[in-house]
């Protein structure tokens, strides 16, 4: 059976949390005696191994003496996504650094968010690094995968569901534009933005007000900052 590779201590507590069966639980002495619920969990049996033994399993010694296999991650459908009532979506145009994904994850799930739609061709994919940027919100919200992020905009727009490019340039900033609708947030690879197609889809451009002196925001926290005043604006 394929299995997937989970480690550090939220996400495979959030792991264990979420809808995909973990297969197999090992953690250090130190993070069973840290972590209640590691002494907590049945099912599976948590294996107790040494610190050398896990990084050398996860590759990494970013673990926090935790590491999960799981049962392979479960895509969404991303028309789905689309079909609910006033969607709140989170649209990453070829955003390919895995720490990026995750953290983008984290704020969409956090701001209650839809989804996540990401195109099959150069984007990041959920990685055990993603689970562990995402602190685990990966295993509670929605992600899909499109083979063409372009085409599958212009199908799913509508006067119930406008597409917005998050841009700097000739764009309505966040306040004063009207986000409390059915909306797909696009956002563009990091020194790349959005490739020119994918912006002609787009109904509007909504940007972030900056008084600093940096051009443009990191990825994730330009999603944060949208995804939280559309959540504003709906419950306002």
């Amino acid at each position: 059976m394929t299995r997937e590779q989970v480690y550090g201590r939220r996400p495979v507590r959030e792991a264990l949390r979420g809808p995909r069966e973990v297969l197999e639980l090992w953690a250090t002495e130190r993070a069973v005696k840290a972590e209640p619920w590691l002494r907590e969990t049945r099912q599976p049996r948590v294996q107790v191994k040494l610190d050398k033994d896990i990084s050398e399993a996860a590759g990494t010694r970013d673990h926090q003496g935790v590491l999960a296999w799981c049962e392979p991650f479960k895509y969404a459908d991303a028309y789905e996504l689309a079909a609910v009532e006033r969607p709140l979506i989170a649209c990453l145009d070829q955003v390919s650094d895995p720490r990026n994904f995750g953290a983008v994850i984290r704020s969409a799930e956090g701001a209650g968010a839809t989804g996540v739609v990401v195109p099959s061709h150069g984007s990041a994919m959920v990685t055990a690094t993603v689970c562990r940027s995402s602190a685990g919100a990966v295993e509670h919200l929605p992600i899909a995968v499109v083979t063409n992020l372009a085409r599958y905009l212009e199908e799913i727009k509508g006067a119930d569901l406008w597409v917005a490019a998050a841009d700097a340039e000739n764009a309505t900033p966040m306040w004063q534009a009207d986000l409390s609708g059915g909306l797909a947030f696009v956002f563009g690879a990091e020194g790349k933005g959005l490739r020119p197609l994918v912006r002609r889809t787009c109904d509007l451009a909504v940007s972030i007000p900056q008084l600093g002196q940096v051009e443009s925001l990191n990825v994730s926290v330009a999603a944060a900052l949208l995804l939280y005043e559309a959540r504003r604006q709906r419950s306002g």
